[in-house]
């Protein structure tokens, strides 16, 4: 495998990072291909991808607030790195490497759907810090009749092996009197083993008949809450029973002795074993 193909593969690594382990990833990848100014060449479209993906967010160059960075909020083209903060009608340039917000300017909101976005993003505000301890909503909006909210939760916990990430995203469609949603989360244990678990979870909502205004905007955002918490319960039932049962059937319930092991007393065997073992040493 030569340097490119090396670094091609690092690439695909990268966009497979666990939530909150990419710097951990990344580290890793810079020993095995020993060429930092090949790597980051071959890298930005991965992390730009990866970014874009999870949600990652950025503190606002305008206020005291963190934005989601996504494709709903790209200022200009799919290849231009200027994304918009729509709580302070500013755009700026974001580094997908240093994840910093640079070079902000002032830009023109859509004053047609811009007072049922603000409503939209007052409630999802509610919602997140009632719900997500340190999560981020950002509410955009595209033309005059379309809306996304996106909303993202991360828990990194290295001390006890484990992280995970809550991302869900909203489609509003005045036109259409739709809205489509979908819920990911990721959920990576790593204490002595490997085990990634992703969901994909696609919820059903109404868009109130009183759309676009502030009250249908609450509304709205209390179907996501009750839609979220019976998803949120549905997981934890399934994660008891992966550790109650699925994840037990991958071992052998008895040894390879056909016995089963007194764990109370194993010292006790160990012990006698090595006593057994050294007889000779004392005699008989």
């Amino acid at each position: 495998m030569n340097a490119q193909e090396r670094v091609n593969a690092a690439a695909n690594l990268l966009v497979q990072s666990p939530p909150g382990e990419i710097n951990d990833c990344l580290t890793d990848i810079r020993v095995i291909i020993n060429d930092d100014n090949l790597l980051q060449q071959g890298i930005d479209q991965a992390l730009r991808e990866y970014n874009i993906a999870q949600f990652v967010t950025v503190q606002s160059p305008k206020g005291d607030h963190h934005v989601i960075i996504s494709d709903a909020g790209r200022v200009g083209g799919d290849t231009e790195d200027r994304f918009f903060d729509p709580r302070t009608k500013t755009s700026f340039f974001f580094d997908h490497l240093s994840l910093e917000a640079s070079d902000p300017n002032t830009e023109e909101a859509n004053e047609d759907i811009e007072g049922y976005r603000a409503a939209l993003d007052s409630a999802a505000q509610e919602y997140i810090n009632e719900h997500y301890k340190e999560g981020v909503t950002s509410v955009f909006a595209s033309g005059s009749n379309n809306l996304t909210i996106q909303l993202v939760a991360n828990r990194y916990n290295p001390q006890n092996f484990w992280s995970g990430r809550w991302r869900s995203r909203y489609e509003i469609d005045l036109d259409a009197k739709t809205v489509t949603g979908k819920i990911l989360v990721t959920v990576h244990y790593y204490e002595q083993g490997n085990v990634q678990l992703t969901t994909e979870f696609t919820p059903t909502l109404t868009l109130p008949p009183s759309s676009p205004s502030p009250q249908a905007a609450r509304q709205l955002i209390a179907q996501i809450t009750e839609q979220e918490n019976t998803y949120q319960t549905s997981l934890s039932d399934t994660y008891h029973d992966l550790g109650e049962k699925r994840f037990k059937t991958l071992r052998r319930a008895l040894p390879m002795t056909r016995n089963k092991i007194d764990w109370d007393k194993v010292t006790g065997y160990k012990l006698g074993a090595e006593l057994t073992a050294s007889r000779g040493g004392f005699g008989s």
